[in-house]
């Protein structure tokens, strides 16, 4: 039986990842079994809501108490093999930049050690009622700023 890691993972000591399990099921493959394109996105998502609860916050108090949501601007995406049903997956994520709107992430989702899919996700911070930009609250910023 493969053990994904659950919890954050130092690989290195100025390189701070969290990694994510996510299991393939039925519904995320196409008729051949293979996982379709777009299901790696939402294993990414996955991961980045929950790194951003490890932090300590989540979508919905962040809407509450901020008035905030995060919205993806950009995102690239190199899909070199493929899943398959049933596999276990680690989808992480890496802060690669900060700004006071906009954050960049390079997240990979790997099947143990080969890499399955690279990107590097743009995501910015804008209010949950006119969706224009805002910055990110300054305690989350702080946090954020900690796992560069």
């Amino acid at each position: 039986m493969t053990r994904i890691a659950t919890k954050p993972v130092r690989l290195q000591p100025e390189l701070f990842v969290y990694s994510f399990p996510v299991r393939v099921y039925f519904e995320n493959t196409d008729a051949g079994g293979v996982v379709y394109h777009g299901e790696y996105l939402k294993f990414m998502e996955r991961a980045r809501t929950e790194w951003l609860r490890h932090l300590g916050y989540d979508h919905q108090t962040l809407a509450r108490n901020h008035r905030i949501v995060f919205v993806v601007t950009q995102a690239v995406a190199d899909f070199l093999k493929p899943a398959r049903l049933d596999d276990n997956l680690a989808a992480s994520v890496q802060l690669e930049s900060l700004g006071k709107v906009r954050c960049v992430f390079v997240q990979e989702i790997r099947r143990e050690d080969e890499l399955l899919v690279r990107a590097k996700i743009t995501v910015a911070c804008v209010t949950g009622e006119t969706l224009k930009p805002a910055e990110i609250p300054e305690a989350l910023r702080r946090k954020m700023q900690a796992s560069l």
